[in-house]
């Protein structure tokens, strides 16, 4: 279902202009993106060198801004590619008056003509969308045309940080990032009821955990 377009939108998405990095993705696809280069200087977008973290599929983005609010030694870019959804996390930084927080409106396969490589200490990917149908496997943020994309983009021995509500995807991530090279550490079945410290609740995390869903979780290193 098609997400109906959210009143004055244009005008909500000029006001926090700052906080969000509009690119042209239009004439991309997957394999132009990684040829492609309109590469974004991170030292100039945030007017310092500090670590630079990403992450993938940001929602009203609940995590990004707590992570960038809790770390303020440390940047990070956030990804959506709903604009309905993004412009309400851009909303929350500029609140928060965040100044280590920034925004990409695009899909995850065009990162590569926009992001640098070798650039980020950390992705993260928490509550992608499952795609639970077979066919639409490959979109999948845990697919092998995914992870080659983090592959470029983690600085060495950096983590790719996932969580998920949902047991066949986690199963199916496992799977792939073994079957890519990656090695895991990290795992839990049982996220809230485990002794893993510094967890970020992000919105969907509140919503699944408070029917009960166990959150599972990993971070998965390139060997």
């Amino acid at each position: 279902m098609r997400m109906r377009h959210k009143k004055n939108l244009e005008s909500r998405l000029e006001a926090v202009s700052d906080y969000l990095i509009t690119v042209r993705n239009e004439s991309l696809n997957f394999n132009d993106a990684q040829t492609e280069r309109h590469l974004i200087d991170l030292k100039e977008l945030f007017g310092n060198d500090n670590p630079v973290y990403l992450e993938i599929g940001c929602g009203k983005g609940q995590f990004g801004c707590t992570f960038a609010k809790q770390n303020p030694h440390v940047n990070i870019i956030c990804v959506e590619k709903v604009r309905n959804v993004i412009v309400i996390a851009c909303e929350g930084a500029k609140k928060e008056n965040l100044q280590n927080i920034k925004f990409i409106d695009c899909s995850a396969e065009y990162l590569p003509s926009y992001l640098p490589e070798k650039s980020f200490e950390s992705i993260f990917l928490n509550f992608s969308c499952p795609y639970p149908k077979k066919r639409y496997a490959s979109h999948r943020l845990t697919s092998e045309r995914f992870l080659s994309i983090y592959k470029k983009l983690l600085k060495d021995g950096a983590p790719v940080c996932q969580k998920t509500d949902n047991m066949h995807f986690f199963e199916y991530s496992i799977e792939s990032f073994t079957q890519n090279g990656f090695a895991l550490s990290n795992i839990s079945l049982d996220l809230h009821n485990s002794d893993f410290e510094g967890n970020i609740v992000t919105e969907y995390e509140e919503k699944f955990s408070s029917q009960g869903y166990p959150i599972y979780r990993l971070e998965a290193r390139l060997k």
